[in-house]
């Protein structure tokens, strides 16, 4: 079945001068335009696009990959704004259409805008709204403390990140757990560290405790390795120097040389660490 607004896997139906025709399944035959059609194509070919509705509302395929798809959030730039709508750039041709109703405020040409894509009932046409927060979701995540979740980052705040979760929940990464940078609208990986009362989730972006020391414990190895087997680190450096060097807490770096030193892959000498 083709759905509308995302990447189909759809088969050459037949050639014409201005492109390909390939099979729609239940809408019939979806044109790709030649400027589209990769080279050495044959029928019965099977070729992925992503299918939309065109300026005229007719359905079309294209091998351009959009920077959002129906059901996800992104950050987009507002092309060009009149009384009706903006038009925001979303990597193809045929701008993303946000009307005025469904802007939180009055959007600005060249500016960045967080929306969430979907299809409108009415006219079955691609379409974005401002308002994102109605498509999180509002009941309690299934998920549990530990869990490994994507992220995506939305906005700097006095805590710290306000972050989208698994494309569905509200999160946050607090200033003080951050330990590298961090870009806005960025995709990451992150872990749960808590669920709130109001479903929220506190996010880390490393594992917690012991559980993440077996990744840094190769961390520190692979360091060692890249400094002739030194480093000069110890229980007495400075949170900065260990940041600066490693990328990780102080106390992150105690759990994982203690288990390294006991296990015989490193010595702990007076002004650093050692590989064994």
């Amino acid at each position: 079945m083709v759905t509308i607004g995302k990447i189909n896997t759809l088969e050459v139906y037949k050639f014409v001068d201005f492109g390909a025709y390939l099979d729609g399944e239940q809408y019939g035959p979806i044109l790709l335009p030649k400027k589209y059609m990769p080279e050495h194509i044959e029928i019965e070919d099977t070729i992925d696009v992503f299918v939309y509705l065109d300026s005229e509302d007719r359905l079309i395929a294209t091998t351009e990959s959009p920077k959002a798809m129906v059901g996800d959030f992104a950050l987009l730039t507002a092309k060009d704004v009149n009384d009706f709508g903006a038009f925001m750039d979303w990597g193809l041709i045929k701008d993303l259409f946000v009307p005025f109703k469904e802007q939180k405020l009055k959007m600005q040409p060249g500016k960045d805008y967080w929306v969430y894509v979907y299809i409108d009932d009415k006219t079955e046409r691609i379409v974005a709204t401002a308002k994102i927060g109605r498509y999180l979701s509002q009941t309690e995540p299934q998920l549990s403390v530990g869990d490994e979740v994507e992220i995506r980052v939305h906005s700097k705040t006095d805590l710290g990140y306000k972050v989208i979760v698994n494309n569905a929940f509200w999160g946050v990464i607090y200033a003080n757990e951050v330990f590298e940078p961090i870009q806005i609208a960025e995709r990451r990986t992150g872990f749960v560290n808590a669920i709130r009362d109001d479903f929220k989730l506190d996010i880390r972006l490393q594992k917690s405790g012991f559980a993440k020391v077996p990744d840094v414990q190769k961390q520190i190895l692979q360091a060692l390795k890249q400094h002739n087997g030194f480093l000069p680190l110890h229980d007495k450096s400075t949170p900065d120097d260990i940041q600066d060097t490693l990328n990780m807490s102080k106390k992150t770096f105690k759990m994982a040389i203690g288990i390294l030193y006991k296990g015989g892959y490193i010595t702990i000498e007076q002004n650093g660490i050692r590989i064994v």
